[in-house]
């Protein structure tokens, strides 16, 4: 998977130095200073590199497995968090995303269009029915995003049938409340924007992650449900 758009190029990672430079921009984006993020995952996964024309610097990247039908998504880094078993109803591959991040400064609008061509593209190859992962707020206090939270609650819960169930010993329940709705959507980090206007759902939970930093919901996008209208439009960006 290669192919260029605007100002940038999309690929995969290939080899021990793509890694690096993957691992280097997320302990970036993460955590705030040089170093390289990594774990167990980096090795069972494919890395999507998103790097500038001009001068090849490496501006966004994720990463994704892909889970088989008769697989169990629990093995995946979203796993250790929440219990995924409601995910195995699934009778198609499903695909998790996670360490999805853009340098500190870029061009994130364009960037996370180039990252969700290369998915769609990943998407109609593999015939995936759901995409998930942790998508991440920046900072442990839940009270600093209680908008989110509260709007999450109220229009945003994953169905019951596909709910993430609590495994994580460090939780924040999500609960309907009154909120400002466009307070609620400015403390809302724009991946997660993004999953939610394709139709995209949550946990009622929410996961303190320490090591990170960060607060995170388990969330879904099941591929058959997005609107038309935007399926129309990830995939003629996808071309």
């Amino acid at each position: 998977m290669e192919f260029s758009k605007g100002r940038f190029r999309v690929r995969l990672a290939e080899g021990a130095g793509d890694l690096a430079a993957v691992q280097g921009l997320r302990h970036l984006a993460f955590r705030g200073a040089e170093g390289r993020d990594q774990d167990a995952f980096d090795a069972v996964s494919k890395h999507l590199m998103i790097e500038g024309l001009e001068d090849g610097r490496l501006v966004g990247t994720c990463r994704f497995q892909v889970f088989a039908a008769s697989a169990d998504p629990g093995q995946g880094y979203t796993g250790q968090f929440y219990d995924l078993s409601a995910f195995r109803a699934f009778s198609a591959p499903i695909l998790e995303i996670g360490r999805f991040c853009m340098r500190p400064g870029g061009h994130e609008p364009d960037m996370l269009r180039l990252a969700w061509a290369a998915l769609t593209r990943m998407v109609d190859a593999e015939g995936i029915a759901l995409l998930f992962g942790c998508t991440s707020f920046p900072g442990t206090e839940a009270s600093d995003f209680a908008d989110a939270l509260a709007a999450l609650a109220g229009g945003h819960m994953a169905p019951l049938r596909y709910r993430p169930g609590r495994k994580a010993v460090e939780v924040v329940p999500l609960t309907p409340a009154a909120h400002d709705a466009g307070r609620a959507l400015r403390q809302m980090p724009p991946l997660l924007r993004s999953y939610l206007a394709m139709g995209g759902w949550v946990s009622d939970h929410a996961v303190v992650d320490r090591d990170l930093g960060t607060l995170h919901v388990c969330t879904g996008v099941e591929i058959a449900a997005i609107p038309p209208s935007r399926a129309r439009l990830l995939r003629a960006d996808a071309r």
